[in-house]
Formats: C-alpha cells, sequence, structure tokens
C-alpha cells in the first residue's frame, strides 16, 4: 500500500507544527517504527523552518506567501519534499564534499546538516522557471510487528 499527501502551507511559523503532526499521525498509524517517524519528523521541521525563513521573493507577486510539502510512504521508503518559491538556493544539485558543521554555540544553519544526518539520502536543488528550492530527502522505513499497512 502507499500513502501520499501534500500540503500548501503559508509561510508561517505555525505551519511547522501542522506538518510535523500530520507526518506523525501518518506513520503512526501506518505502522512505521517510532524511531524512524521521530528522525523524519525532526527533517521535515527543519526543512519547513528553512522554507518559513527563507523560501519568499518579495520581488514575485503572490509568490512569497506559501510553500509546498509532499510526503511519500510506498513500502520500505518514505520520500519528503518541501519547495517554496523563494530565490533559489546557491550551489545546488553540484556536488558537495561535505557540509561543514556549525559552531557548537551557532543559533542558525544547523538545519540542513540535521537533515542529511537523520535522512538516508538528501537532494537539496532548484525549481527549474519561477525559481525557488526543492529540499528532497528520504529514508528506508522500518516497521513495527503489528503494522497494518506495511508493505512486505
Amino acid at each position: 500500500m502507499s500513502i501520499w499527501w501534500s500540503l500548501h502551507l503559508r509561510r508561517e511559523a505555525a505551519s511547522v507544527p501542522l506538518a510535523r503532526r500530520l507526518l506523525i499521525g501518518t506513520m503512526e498509524t501506518a505502522g512505521v517504527d517510532p524511531d524512524i517517524s521521530y528522525d523524519l519528523s525532526v527533517a521535515l521541521s527543519e526543512a519547513c523552518a528553512n522554507a518559513v525563513e527563507h523560501g519568499g521573493d518579495t520581488a514575485r507577486e503572490g509568490s512569497s506567501e506559501a510553500y509546498r510539502v509532499t510526503a511519500y510512504l510506498d513500502g520500505e521508503k518514505c520520500r519528503i519534499e518541501v519547495a517554496d518559491a523563494g530565490p533559489g538556493f546557491p550551489g545546488a544539485g553540484r556536488a558537495r564534499p561535505g557540509r561543514p558543521e556549525p559552531p557548537d554555540d551557532a543559533e542558525h544553519g544547523r538545519g540542513l546538516c540535521l537533515i542529511e544526518h537523520l535522512a538516508d539520502h538528501v537532494h537539496i536543488g532548484n525549481k527549474p522557471g519561477r525559481g525557488g528550492t526543492v529540499v528532497s530527502f528520504d529514508k528506508i522505513l522500518k516497521w513495527r510487528k503489528d503494522a497494518p499497512l506495511m508493505v512486505v
């Protein structure tokens, strides 16, 4: 069985826990292992927080008000995409030898590092055409033994 959903959210801080709760509820109902659910929910929160903070471009009329979150649970994998209408991500799509860790006392700059540590695969790209950033990440799922929706 596959499950997918997509949200169009306003670029407001209150949207971040909404997306996170929907993801946790979906994975809990499906029977995903709680540790995997937690990792993905933290990664989603970080990606949403980045979209809220950096995902707008006031120069383009109407484009800065929303961002999109899409989640796919399909058998053994969960894939999450967060797309915004911001100016794009500098250097997106180029190979990085490794993102430097921010200093321990840094208040910003940890989000993408956290996503990379919590997910199995991460891709950061710029949307073609009208611009914006797409952060996508996936993780291999583990299932509870009593998982009602697990696909074997």
